[in-house]
């Protein structure tokens, strides 16, 4: 069996972790926090993350980033999307020949590249060694073995199909695509709309806006996505859509959860310093905001959801001028 090593134990790089171990392959994942990589060795938990989901004997926690890439004859990333670059960049020679799949949503904020683009960038591995795994797949629920689908999404047919057999399991389903592009902008831009889904929770705005904001929400990503070269049909499946709705319904979405705090009058400080995870859709608005503005693409709502995130306009006012714009007609792509 194959060695897989997961850079990243958080929630998510932690339940991949155990899911893979659970099916036979060695594992070894790396966590950056050296007291916290000793306490899950020696308690075989993560009691930060996942304290009710024990690791197998197959698998391995470590501090030492080298030796975590080394062992691996593929390797997972799971860390937060504005840490990537520098993380790999420790072990950018080693990863140069390895098989990488990318588990992180997000886009880098000062170079507004997509996580795949982020690798090759920094590490020269060819694209067709990388694939995006990416989906509605809340760790809180996947770790108990609850039902979920994934896109494995890559520009190497052969690559994606491995990747969907390497993680495919009777609760976890796996669903393959060429479209990387598509899958990775899905991924990271339905965390903006998520906050703004938040938003209207904390405002009490009821189902019709709900509704009303996930597909409006759903073309501005389709547009951007176009934009950038992604098959708009992507942004309808798995990884679109689903992803969408999941993170801006489910009590476990923190994006969906910044936006509901900053609703009921919390400053983003006080916000995030009160969160132990990373809410990553507060980088990728300011991300998806540049984007849209570079590739002139109409993207009203994460606008608003940007001067509510940073420029401190009042909710209000943000839903005020989203719902006063000019009359269109919903064809309009």
């Amino acid at each position: 069996m194959k060695n897989i090593s997961v850079i990243g134990m958080g929630s998510w790089g932690t339940t991949l972790a155990i899911l893979l171990a659970e099916k036979g392959f060695s594992v070894k994942g790396w966590e950056w926090i050296k007291e916290r990589a000793l306490e899950m060795q020696k308690n075989r938990i993560n009691k930060f993350f996942l304290p009710d989901c024990a690791f197998p004997e197959n698998l391995s926690v470590t501090n030492n980033l080298n030796e975590t890439v080394s062992s691996g004859d593929i390797i997972v990333i799971a860390v937060p999307s504005q840490f990537v670059r520098n993380t790999i960049s420790k072990v950018k020679s080693e990863l140069t020949h390895k098989y990488i799949v990318s588990v992180t949503k997000g886009l880098e904020i000062d170079t507004l590249m997509r996580m795949s683009q982020v690798i090759i960038d920094e590490t020269s591995a060819p694209p067709e060694n990388i694939v995006a795994l990416s989906g509605p797949t809340h760790a809180e629920e996947v770790s108990k073995k609850l039902p979920a689908t994934i896109v494995a999404a890559s520009i190497n047919e052969d690559f994606a199909n491995e990747t969907q057999k390497i993680f495919m399991t009777n609760y976890f389903r796996v669903y393959t695509s060429a479209d990387i592009i598509g899958v990775e902008l899905g991924a990271a831009l339905k965390n903006v709309i998520a906050i703004g889904a938040g938003i209207a929770d904390g405002m009490d705005l009821g189902d019709n806006s709900k509704a009303a904001l996930i597909t409006r929400g759903l073309r501005e990503i389709t547009r951007l996505g176009v934009k950038c070269g992604a098959n708009p049909h992507t942004f309808s499946g798995i990884s679109g859509i689903g992803d969408l709705i999941v993170t801006c319904e489910s009590k476990y979405s923190r994006n969906r959860y910044v936006g509901e705090q900053l609703a009921k009058g919390k400053t983003l400080k006080e916000i995030t310093e009160s969160m132990e995870m990373i809410a990553e859709g507060i980088k990728t608005t300011q991300a998806a905001y540049k984007l849209s503005k570079k590739m002139n693409v109409e993207m009203p709502i994460t606008n608003e959801i940007y001067n509510i995130l940073f420029n401190e306009l009042p909710p209000q006012e943000g839903l005020k001028r989203l719902m006063t714009r000019s009359a269109k007609s919903e064809d309009e792509f």
